[in-house]
């Protein structure tokens, strides 16, 4: 092989065991026992494996990121659009990529590579749906929302819902509550400038 395919298999190695295993899997060891070579050769592609596991966190999320949000890179995005994208994300056959997430949100307190990765795949995604929801608005598909705010709410309730998935606490029914998920952050993005009077 030559240096450029003898990295990217160990990256596609690392990728596979993360997928399989989890983030907290990744050793020099592991990688090299799933690549088939040895932890030296790992080590000399990959000195620092935090930001090793950052690397390989950020291509399984990028990925994903890319995929789901690929019909919304042109032309106008209906309700039915966002739907759809929130129906996507908490599909259980997406639930190795939420473990991922989990994974890299604990593991980002002792690492600092992969907490600025985490904040980034994060801040990616956010200005995404800002930029989908300010579309959706901007020709009346929905109700005219704060569209920052409201991105922050669907992602905060779509990670929330996908993290309890994983320990099998969440409805049976997600496609139900993608629409409810959806209609309470549309309906009420933003809070009440002052406390309703008793």
């Amino acid at each position: 092989m030559s240096p450029e395919q003898r990295d990217r298999a160990i990256l596609d190695g690392a990728i596979a065991q993360a997928r399989d295993d989890g983030l907290d899997s990744l050793t020099v060891r592991s990688v090299a026992a799933r690549v088939g070579v040895t932890p030296a050769l790992v080590a000399h592609y990959r000195p620092a494996m935090g930001a090793f596991v950052a690397e390989v966190f950020g291509t399984i999320v990028g990925a994903e990121r890319d995929e789901v949000l690929s019909g919304f890179e042109s032309g106008a995005v209906r309700r039915a659009d966002l739907l759809r994208l929130v129906e996507t994300l908490l599909d259980p056959a997406r639930d190795d990529v939420t473990l991922i997430w989990v994974q890299a949100w604990a593991l980002g307190t002792r690492n600092d590579d992969l907490a600025a990765r985490v904040r980034y795949e994060m801040d990616l995604w956010q200005h995404a749906l800002e930029n989908a929801l300010t579309r959706a608005a901007s020709t009346g598909a929905i109700p005219a929302v704060h569209a920052a705010s409201a991105a922050w709410l669907l992602l905060a309730m779509v990670d929330g819902m996908s993290a309890h998935s994983l320990v099998k606490w969440a409805p049976h029914d997600r496609a139900d509550l993608a629409r409810r998920a959806l209609s309470a952050v549309l309906d009420r993005a933003d809070p009440p400038a002052h406390p309703a009077e008793p």
